[in-house]
């Protein structure tokens, strides 16, 4: 029934107002595509945070677990050689292996790419081709 009654007034409209309903339908879509794109970055926001604060936990467990099988590594070669070199066998290891892990940390780092609103994206992409298939017609 709305639908009838403003395409009746449409006909009656100058194309001036048409064009002047056309800006402002098009400023509130973009307004709207901000808001969703806000909504949608505040909920990712919210997800990454939680998901970082549970691996900053589980990554320190993890820290004091290694430092518990470090040391009984340490404990079993000092069996069969002085308590020092033993420590220095393990401790020279992990120094192998941290510089092993923070190249390839830093190679990963490099190929991220920023977190973007890709579903807010999208549908822009699609507003834009119906503008355009609509102002063809």
């Amino acid at each position: 029934m709305v639908y009838d009654e403003q395409r009746d007034a449409v006909g009656q409209r100058s194309v001036a107002q048409l064009v002047n309903d056309l800006s402002a339908q098009v400023s509130r879509l973009v307004r709207d595509e901000m808001k969703l794109a806000r909504a949608e970055m505040e909920t990712k926001g919210k997800r990454l945070g939680f998901g970082a604060g549970m691996a900053g936990a589980g990554g320190l467990m993890a820290f004091f677990g290694l430092a518990v099988l470090i040391a009984a590594a340490v404990l079993a070669l000092a069996l069969v050689m002085p308590a020092w070199a033993a420590a220095l066998v393990v401790g020279g290891a992990l120094m192998a292996l941290a510089g092993l892990l923070a190249l390839i940390g830093r190679r990963q780092v490099r190929k991220a790419t920023p977190p973007v609103p890709r579903e807010s994206i999208e549908s822009v992409r699609k507003d834009i081709d119906i503008v355009k298939e609509t102002m063809r017609r």
